[in-house]
């Protein structure tokens, strides 16, 4: 079985939890993303998932199969789960072929049906023809396409990332992020993904789960964790997006009417009562227009396609001061001009 599960996963190194009772299914065939900064707990849940470390409650399961609790684990190499490390974790006194055929070689798979598997594998990640060459010759993306293709080679049914492109430059990161989702086309393979750059797990992704404290905050679609955050923490995390007070007057399934700086609109809710409440809004939901929420332009920065416009929207009394949004705009506005905006699409923030 490829499905994972964890249940109240827990890990502490000394008096600190780095994963705090976390459970999750990873469903078989899913690629999730573990995405968080910097100390969040999503490279330890990855590593107690392979066998890397024990947990001190809580257990992981492959399919119903036990894989660790506190009292046993089974080994890493007995887990069959390929992983691909951010240094590549290749040998360099072996050139691609031998480096790909290794794991077969320690199986003791005979000689005769290492080659045909090693080019099978080598034409999937796009190196056919690389199998001579030394590892100190290739590019950084050729060497990960080498680790990933060690993991495709051992036929391992679950693949972990580990921060795989955070050594790529931004051209080779956007080739293997196109590599990585082929991939997972062809293999069928749970892959469980941790990184700290949203954009590669939104893009790669059919879920992500939104890591802070050793806690999982929201584990969903990319477009529901994008569009529809769980907390005010997601929203300030995932995408750029402006958190502003607003009031809310009345709701209807799935809607609510509220009132920000003075002007009415609709906003997606996922419930809520009347009040002050916390609205998420996305650049791409605003536009400058005759009429709107008024605001006034406080910096304007040139992005290339756009200018990303910072703007402020007046002060009411029993309001929050100083709220900001920031607006993509087609053309540069001046600072201190006054403009008017409207809004396609808004998010009452659950809980905030």
């Amino acid at each position: 079985m490829s499905e994972i599960r964890v249940e109240r996963l827990t890990k502490r190194f000394n008096e600190t939890a780095a994963l705090d009772a976390v459970s999750l299914e990873f469903a078989a065939g899913s690629f999730t993303a573990l995405l968080g900064p910097s100390g969040c707990g999503k490279t330890t849940m990855l590593r107690l998932i392979a066998g890397f470390e024990a947990p001190s409650e809580g257990r992981v399961l492959f399919g119903d199969e036990l894989m660790a609790d506190p009292q046993q684990q089974v080994p890493p190499e007995a887990r069959g789960v390929g992983v691909v490390f951010q240094s590549y974790a290749l040998w360099p006194h072996m050139d691609v072929a031998e480096n790909v055929a290794y794991p077969l070689r320690a199986r003791h798979v005979k000689r005769g049906e290492i080659a045909g598997r090693v080019g099978a594998v080598l034409d999937i990640v796009g190196l056919n023809g690389f199998e001579s060459r030394r590892i100190e010759e290739l590019s950084g993306g050729q060497r990960q396409r080498v680790a990933l293709a060690r993991c495709l080679v051992a036929d391992a049914k679950i693949i972990l990332f580990d921060e795989p492109l955070a050594n790529l430059d931004m051209h080779l990161r956007s080739s293997m992020v196109d590599a990585f989702r082929d991939i997972h086309r062809r293999t069928g393979a749970t892959i469980v993904y941790v990184t700290h750059d949203q954009a590669e797990a939104l893009a790669l992704a059919d879920r992500v789960a939104i890591m802070s404290e050793g806690k999982v905050l929201q584990a969903a679609a990319p477009q529901e964790v994008y569009r529809a955050p769980a907390n005010a923490t997601v929203a300030g995390f995932v995408g750029r997006g402006s958190i502003v007070a607003g009031l809310a007057i009345d709701h209807a399934e799935g809607s609510a009417t509220v009132d920000i700086a003075g002007h009415r609109l609709m906003v997606r809710s996922a419930g809520t009562s009347a009040g002050p409440v916390k609205i998420l809004l996305r650049p791409e939901a605003l536009r400058i227009s005759p009429e709107g929420m008024p605001a006034t332009v406080l910096d304007s920065i040139y992005r290339g396609p756009v200018h990303e416009v910072r703007l402020a929207l007046p002060m009411l009394p029993g309001q929050d001061p100083g709220q900001e949004l920031l607006i993509d705009s087609t053309e540069a506005i001046a600072v201190g001009q006054r403009v008017h905006l409207t809004v396609s699409d808004a998010w009452i923030i659950p809980g905030a």
